[in-house]
């Protein structure tokens, strides 16, 4: 039986199999020199014949680099061992919610994700850091023998986390930001829907930059716009201009099959003075810039006698025969007063049937500021300031309406900080009446640390937040801040709609999920003897004859194999006891777990009735060959597999 790699997925491999299903001609078998296996190749010299002149040779190119650029282009292929270990203790509702807060190195964590939610994330925004001079950011490609001295120096974690301030004293202080912001960004494009959106929040600092590195990452064409949101409205003296803007750059994956929503439609807009019987209604231009057909034509003022033409250069929108339908209908009409050029009738009502909604401006100025984000925050917070500049739910719930979306969708936020955008998912979902999902990601940084190095604005806000956490008994990180903020989020809204104070409330909207599930990234559940088993000394070996570290129990290496196996972390698990052995069934069958060490033939026959998708098992459960001789012949019978698929479709660890 084949093992679980519990490996992430390899970038390079990613892009290989994605060019093998456009041209497979171009590639051949080679042997790999350190395997001395045989393996599928590009072979680049036929390829260079496919491309034909669309080569780019020489040194002469329009190219954006930056010092690291290429390390950080290895570092987003490079695959990781490690793993999302759960904390059910932590979350809220976790048998039922699908919702999902992950502590790590964002990174890490989305090169975990890639093999359960490639193609399936509708939404990303991230607000990420904005490289003042005073912004913290993970250090990536870091070299092994400076390990020792920056866990002295207070750089790492135990784990050999790195973690420090990007400053502006520093020779590769853009370089840092970009690679950083780069490596993220290949991987979360993988993430997305084809018809998936990106919001990203930046001020004036990066933008030039972030606007090359994503055109670089979704092409060119798939730049949909830059919304500039007024972040403030007081004025600062600190420069020669008060910056009250940030910019929140939106690229979709494939602007082809992109559904881009907007704001609500203003009834107020509308009128109805002739009371036709299809309601309120305004009036629109039937003029374009198109050419073609029979679309210049008089048409004629029936109250006046005048005829009116398309403006210079332009056409009328309809032929003749589509515009009389259109008059025939009551659709046209002469200004307010019948006694200008014709415009067409467009209804309230009917745009309120087909969900349409007003096209979003470029420019923000009523979805709330920092200041209504600090007192949002403060509510929640028994009125403590536990966080500085939070972006105000109001922007990220009006963000997720533009990404248009809907019912079961995932919204991703791998840059969570206060957790901003968790609560605008449940505040959304109200008017959804239906949940969709988020998955929010944040570095665990430790306060205290962040204390001694913060400028002596920051100091007061990061005081306030560890006194915070010490009255309900939380460690000093960032983390604990998100996850609290949810917390009070979601049970604020349940007390609202259980007063039926919240005006959104209805029975469409009852069951919302105002949980989350907790995972932490960490180590691999594996010893290393699982990946290089060379090497080892006798005795050695006999202490690696479990290969599970120990203190991991039967959810870690659940989840473990669900990352791997590409099943999402959000789904219903139950535990069923058959004869004496725990065997956990994930959404009752699309993978069913039994990691016992020995399993008895009446329980692998129980596993089979189920008829699962996938099993993982461990592979110290069967004692002789037989016993493995014997599992085959229950799963081919049981579920009809043929020896071949049972080979597919079980795996041991």
């Amino acid at each position: 039986m084949e093992h679980l790699k519990q490996e992430t997925v390899s970038g390079a491999q990613l892009n290989i199999d994605a060019l093998y299903q456009i041209c497979p001609q171009c590639f051949t078998e080679s042997k790999d020199p350190k395997t001395g296996e045989v393996k599928r190749s590009v072979d680049f010299e036929k390829l260079r014949l496919l491309l034909g002149d669309n080569v780019a040779e020489g040194d002469e190119r329009y190219d954006f680099t930056w010092v690291g650029k290429r390390a950080a282009l290895q570092e987003a292929a490079k695959p990781i061992r490690k793993t999302l270990r759960p904390y059910p203790e932590e979350g809220v509702d976790w048998e039922n919610t699908k919702n999902l807060y992950i502590e790590g190195d964002n990174l890490e964590v989305l090169k975990l994700m890639q093999n359960s939610y490639m193609g399936k994330v509708k939404m990303i925004y991230i607000d990420p850091p904005y490289n003042t001079g005073n912004d913290f950011i993970y250090e990536d490609n870091f070299k092994e023998e400076r390990s020792d001295y920056d866990l002295f120096a207070g750089n790492t974690d135990q784990e050999g986390n790195r973690y420090r301030r990007n400053t502006d004293s520093g020779g590769e202080f853009h370089s840092k930001w970009c690679g950083n912001i780069y490596s993220r960004l290949i991987i979360a494009r993988s993430l997305l829907t084809d018809d998936g959106v990106i919001f990203i929040s930046l001020d004036d600092k990066e933008i030039s930059n972030l606007i090359k590195i994503c055109n670089e990452v979704f092409g060119e064409y798939n730049f949909v716009g830059n919304i500039i949101w007024q972040s403030r409205t007081s004025i600062s003296n600190d420069d020669e201009i008060s910056t009250n803007h940030n910019h929140t750059l939106v690229y979709s994956k494939n602007r082809e099959v992109l559904t881009f929503g907007g704001d609500d439609i203003d009834i107020n807009d509308y009128v109805n003075p002739d009371n036709d019987p299809r309601g309120p209604w305004k009036l629109v231009p039937i003029d374009a810039n198109h050419v073609g057909g029979d679309t210049i034509y008089p048409i004629r003022n029936p109250k006046n006698g005048i005829d009116y033409y398309p403006p210079n250069g332009r056409i009328w929108c309809y032929n003749r025969k589509t515009l009389q339908d259109l008059m025939d209908d009551g659709r046209i009409k002469f200004g307010l007063n019948d006694d200008s050029s014709p415009k067409r009738k467009l209804f309230y009502n009917e745009r309120i049937e087909k969900g349409d909604c007003k096209t979003p401006s470029s420019i923000l100025l009523d979805a709330g500021t920092t200041k209504s984000g600090t007192t949002e925050i403060m509510d929640l917070f028994d009125g403590k300031k536990v966080f500085d500049y939070p972006k105000p739910s109001t922007l990220i719930e009006r963000l997720i309406k533009y990404g248009f979306v809907k019912k079961d969708d995932i919204v991703l936020d791998f840059y969570s900080g206060s957790a901003t955008t968790g609560q605008s998912v449940y505040s959304y979902c109200r008017s959804l009446k239906g949940n969709c999902r988020f998955i929010l990601v944040q570095y665990p940084e430790n306060l205290d640390k962040s204390l001694e190095e913060a400028n002596s604005d920051a100091k007061k806000t990061i005081k306030v937040a560890i006194e915070f956490l010490d009255s309900i008994g939380k460690p000093h990180l960032i983390t604990e801040i998100g996850k609290e903020r949810i917390r009070r989020a979601g049970k604020k809204i349940l007390e609202g709609q259980k007063a039926k104070q919240d005006n959104l409330f209805s029975d469409e909207n009852k069951d919302l999920d105002v949980g989350f599930r907790v995972f932490k990234c960490a180590d691999s559940n594996m010893k290393d003897v699982y990946y290089t088993p060379t090497d080892y000394e006798q005795q050695m070996l006999f202490d690696l004859e479990d290969n599970i570290k120990e203190g991991r129990n039967d959810l870690d290496l659940l989840f473990g194999c669900m990352l791997d196996w590409g099943v999402t972390l959000d789904l219903p698990l139950r535990t069923e006891e058959v004869e004496g052995v725990n065997i956990h069934i994930v959404n009752e069958g699309d993978l069913v777990a039994c990691f016992e060490k020995h399993i008895p033939e009446s329980v692998i026959d129980h596993i089979a009735s189920l008829l699962p998708m996938r099993v993982v098992l461990r592979d110290s459960c069967f004692k002789e060959a037989k016993e493995k001789m014997n599992f085959f012949e229950i799963f081919k019978q049981r579920t009809g597999w043929s020896e071949e698929e049972v080979r597919k479709n079980v795996k041991v660890i």
